[in-house]
């Protein structure tokens, strides 16, 4: 014995992978030789409790629990008998979890809301308000690796049929991985030995869109089977293919503020275009300080065809009682191409450029645009904005657990989690330009989109030309070609390795011990043509007609069914669609042509190149030892213990001064850079994170917790390199945008929770708790006006990341759940909380934090009928803050999802099911406003959707 133990205690202070393989084989291995020996005969209370356990596993053998009743009631108990506060879902049965996506099941838990992608998708998840920044996402305890440039994990990478739990943990524990402030989430893969011996399932399912008269499909398969006691595998493949469409508004390029002479306004303005001047005498008059238009407006329909494959595996082998080992995975891929067909209007102003305006309250409301100048008056734009996504992920390890004695027991976990996303170069910003002389007048309404008039000198109406076919390639010019997208790899490599030790005496229970380690490597290159000025290589002088062109751009006519319905204003609702691959094969083929600039055009003048500036490599290692003590005593039970965290961050990152500007046309730059310089930063901060956790049982089914500790979440990957860009002077916005330092500290907090729990019948509770977070270091951005970069004749805006002073949240849980025996259910969930945050010692609202989240569900099963309906609301929150000054937030509007399913099960390997989602026609509105003025800021709609499914099971 003693050979194995001292290699596992060096492999546990030597987190490397060789060392930590060696440490868990080491548990397998000794495990192993001690299941070859003949134990001695257990005591008799070992014997009555060997012998309950055999019962059980009998039963389990007997009697499968499925269906919405008996996820509920199991996830009831997690929560019953947890040690901290914390919220579970279960899967209804093999391989099926409540909702189609993970994110929205999470969305029904006490104090979880969630943000939507394309299609109406959950995708990010916030905890007890606090944004997805401040949420550690897990599966089966290991660190997901991501997509974005952040830690905030995206959900709709993962079918949610591989997944057969989720644990959402709010309050924290020395035993439980630090990183999270808001909570933890983790995910729980299915085990062979939940349902011994042989089961399958294979499900199709179709699903119809409503608004876009879209269809998609899914097929997923999942078998499991136990070879006695010992061994147990289980196997899972998901197949989706699933077409979406959101109708888009939005005031894409920002609004235009004048700056206000009192330096107590602490407003210099953003009119790059110039001063809005009503009375055009040149001058800023006391009136016209602080006036408010439109920079730019867009309307349009994102088209997504999202395909979904995964591929998961758990083998465990059960050697013995005292040794079990499991080697599992999941394998993934997301590939989600997005396409965005938009009617764009560049109205910015500038002198001369607006006549007849229309001023309330602060804010131009209505214009005129008839300048005779191609360059002032309006040139409606159409726009062809792509998003190559296709995420690859992965997560596997090994873990041992090892039962030395009867009061001593091991275990380690050894992984790797990757996710690549590669897009560079492949994601577009294409605009083309209409190119004919035109009047047009916009008048602000309070709609997301204005009323937008636009009739051109032959006498065509841009509206009615757009949806009667009137106009063609020959209409247009090439204009704006940005080329983008950046390569993301992010691979996480971890080791645990723990132990318990089983004290029972002086009110111990045991003590628990480990050491963690995680290196994670997280690289961003940034692949693009802004860097060198090929995003306006066809536009001003060098437009191209695209008649000229050929190769069939423009090859789509769209009048989407049900386009922006609801939405009132006189608006185009039809539009010419372009294929990006077309369009730059043909400008490939227009190699050669004179161009008015000078020489010839030359395609690879355009092309994208990687961008030193925003790429970044950050390397980040943490090490963290935690002792715990659990304790009981007669009705009460606690654990204390602390975790102390050491994390070393090396960043890379480039830089490139502007050397010249060259002004193409207004709002039209080309900047040329200096030689990137490589700047590099080393960073280290150690963390002692105690805790302490307390229940009392007043009786059996009334219980009260009670909780402290000091928790921390580590700033967001891409926020740790020494990155900026001013890649936004090519369109006149003339701002350096630092992406952030290794030097950035994390946020910590002390947080208090107290939950008070009424398990008052079977599989019913009725709950409160209250709890407050103290945050230090939250890292806001910081907006600095009219700073000399360096660039001659020219002020910059500079934004950047920075750690605040403080931040506040408080707020309060209920959750109800109560299940008839008649086969009826509901449940219910309400959380409030209040934030605030102090930056330079001004108090301004935390971002991303919805004020209040409630859900109410409700259910009735039995004998061959499940029914369910579920409504989850997310109250109005700031989604940012200061856009264009201060006081004036951004406001993302209250939503609330409603899903029902149903279900008819024939017999025992038959059931069919149908599904709505968003019954209500939910849609997410964005406002910008300082409480006295209001503004449309953005505006996404998704439509209803219903999903009809069939599952055989054997």
């Amino acid at each position: 014995m003693r050979a194995p133990l001292s290699s596992l205690l060096i492999a546990r202070f030597a987190p490397r992978p060789v060392a930590a393989a060696a440490a868990i084989a080491a548990l397998a291995v000794v495990g192993a030789a001690q299941a070859q020996v003949q134990p001695p005969a257990p005591a008799a209370s070992e014997a009555k409790a060997d012998a309950q356990a055999k019962d059980a596993d009998q039963t389990l053998e007997r009697v499968e629990v499925t269906g919405t009743r008996a996820s509920l009631q199991r996830s009831l108990n997690l929560k019953r008998s947890a040690s901290g506060v914390q919220d579970s879902i279960s899967a209804t049965e093999l391989g099926r979890f409540p909702d189609d996506n993970v994110a929205d099941s999470l969305s029904h838990v006490t104090g979880v809301s969630i943000s939507r992608t394309a299609g109406g998708e959950g995708q990010k998840v916030s905890v007890r308000g606090l944004g997805p920044e401040y949420t550690l996402t897990t599966f089966n305890n290991r660190i997901l690796a991501t997509d974005g440039e952040g830690r905030d994990f995206a959900f709709d990478v993962l079918p949610s049929d591989i997944i057969s739990g989720a644990d959402v943990v709010k309050s924290a524990q020395a035993s439980v991985m630090e990183g999270a402030i808001g909570g933890l989430v983790n995910l729980r893969s299915a085990s062979p030995f939940d349902q011994p011996g042989q089961h399958g399932v294979l499900r199709v399912e179709g699903d119809r869109n409503l608004m876009s008269k879209l269809n998609g499909g899914k097929v997923s398969a999942t078998y499991s089977n136990t070879f006695g006691k010992e061994l147990g595998v289980l196997f899972g493949l998901v197949y989706a293919d699933r077409k979406v469409r959101t109708d888009t508004a939005g005031n894409d390029g920002g609004w235009t503020r004048n700056p206000i002479s009192d330096p107590a306004a602490n407003w210099t303005g953003n009119a790059w275009g110039g001063n809005i001047d009503p009375n055009g005498n040149g001058v800023l008059d006391p009136d016209e300080e602080g006036l408010i238009g439109p920079g730019q407006f867009r309307v349009g329909t994102i088209q997504e065809q999202k395909k979904r494959t995964a591929l998961s595996g758990k083998v465990e082998w059960r050697p013995s009682d005292r040794l079990k080992v499991t080697v599992d995975g999941i394998k993934t891929r997301l590939d989600s191409p997005q396409v965005g067909y938009q009617q764009s209007f560049y109205t910015l102003f500038a002198p001369g450029r607006w006549s007849n305006m229309q001023i309330q309250n602060g804010v131009v409301t209505g214009f005129t645009m008839d300048n005779a100048d191609p360059e002032q008056r309006l040139n409606p734009e159409l726009l062809n904005l792509t998003t190559h996504r296709v995420v690859d992920s992965a997560v596997y390890g090994v873990n041992a657990e090892w039962k030395a004695t009867e009061t001593l027991k091991f275990s380690g976990d050894l992984y790797q989690s990757t996710s690549k996303r590669h897009s560079g170069g492949q994601d577009t910003y294409t605009v083309l330009r209409m190119n004919q002389p035109n009047v047009t007048t916009v008048q602000l309404t309070g709609s997301q989109v204005p009323n937008i008039t636009t009739t051109f000198a032959d006498g065509r109406d841009l509206i009615a030309g757009l949806a009667s076919g009137q106009f063609g390639a020959s209409d247009f010019n090439t204009h704006y070609l940005g080329l983008s997208g950046d390569n993301i790899d992010d691979k996480i490599r971890g080791l645990t390795l723990n132990g318990a030790w089983t004290v029972d005496r002086f009110n111990v229970d045991q003590i628990q011990f480990g050491v963690q380690a995680t290196r994670r490597d997280k690289n961003r290159d940034l692949v693009d043509n802004a860097i060198n000025g090929g995003e306006n290589y066809y536009s001003g002088a060098n437009a191209i007609n695209v008649g000229q062109l050929g190769g069939n751009v423009l090859d789509q006519h769209l009048s989407p069914p049900n386009f922006m319905n609801g939405v009132s204003g006189n608006f185009p609702r039809s539009f010419l669609g372009f294929d990006v691959p077309n369009y730059l094969a043909a400008l490939q083929a227009y190699n050669g042509k004179p161009r008015p600039g000078g020489g010839t055009y030359d395609f690879s003048q355009a092309a994208p190149v990687w961008n030193p500036l925003q790429s970044y490599r950050v390397r980040e290692k943490t090490t963290s030892f935690f002792v715990e003590a659990d304790l009981s005593g007669d009705r009460w039970n606690a654990d204390i213990g602390v975790r102390l965290v050491k994390t070393k961050t090396s960043a890379k990152a480039w830089d490139a001064k502007i050397e010249s500007l060259t002004e193409n046309g207004p709002f039209n730059y080309t900047a040329v850079y200096a030689a990137p310089t490589q700047i590099g930063q080393d960073a280290s901060y150690t963390f002692g994170l105690p805790s302490a956790n307390f229940v009392w049982h007043f009786t059996d089914q009334l219980q009260l917790r009670l909780g402290a500790a000091k928790t921390m979440a580590r700033p967001s990957v891409e926020q740790l390199a020494p990155t900026s860009t001013t890649a936004s002077v090519a369109w006149g916005d003339f701002t350096q945008v630092f992406g952030g330092n290794a030097d950035l500290k994390p946020y910590s907090a002390k947080q208090y929770d107290a939950s008070l729990e009424w398990y008052y019948a079977r599989n019913s509770a009725l709950t409160f708790a209250v709890f407050q977070k103290d945050i230090k270091n939250q890292i806001t951005t910081s907006w600095q006006t009219g700073v000399d970069i360096g660039v001659p004749g020219h002020l910059f805006n500079v934004m950047k990341p920075i750690n605040g002073d403080k931040a506040k949240v408080r707020g309060m849980e209920i959750g109800f759940q109560h299940l008839w025996d008649n086969g009826f259910g509901v449940r219910a969930q309400y959380t409030r909380n209040r934030s605030d945050s102090w930056v330079g010692g001004e108090k301004r609202p935390l971002e991303g934090i919805a004020p209040a989240t409630s859900s109410l569900g409700l259910l009735y099963e039995k004998g061959p009928w499940s029914l369910s309906a579920t409504a989850d609301h997310t109250d109005d929150f700031v989604s940012a803050i200061n856009v264009i000054g201060p006081g004036f937030n951004e406001r993302a509007k209250a939503i609330t999802w409603v899903t029902a399913q149903a279900s008819y099960e024939f017999n025992k390997w038959l059931k069919v099911s149908i599904e709505g989602r968003n019954l209500t026609d939910a849609k997410q509105e964005y406002t910008l406003g300082n409480g006295t003025i209001t503004l449309p800021q953005g505006y996404n709609r998704w439509g209803r959707a219903f999903t009809i499914g069939a599952s055989i099971k054997f």
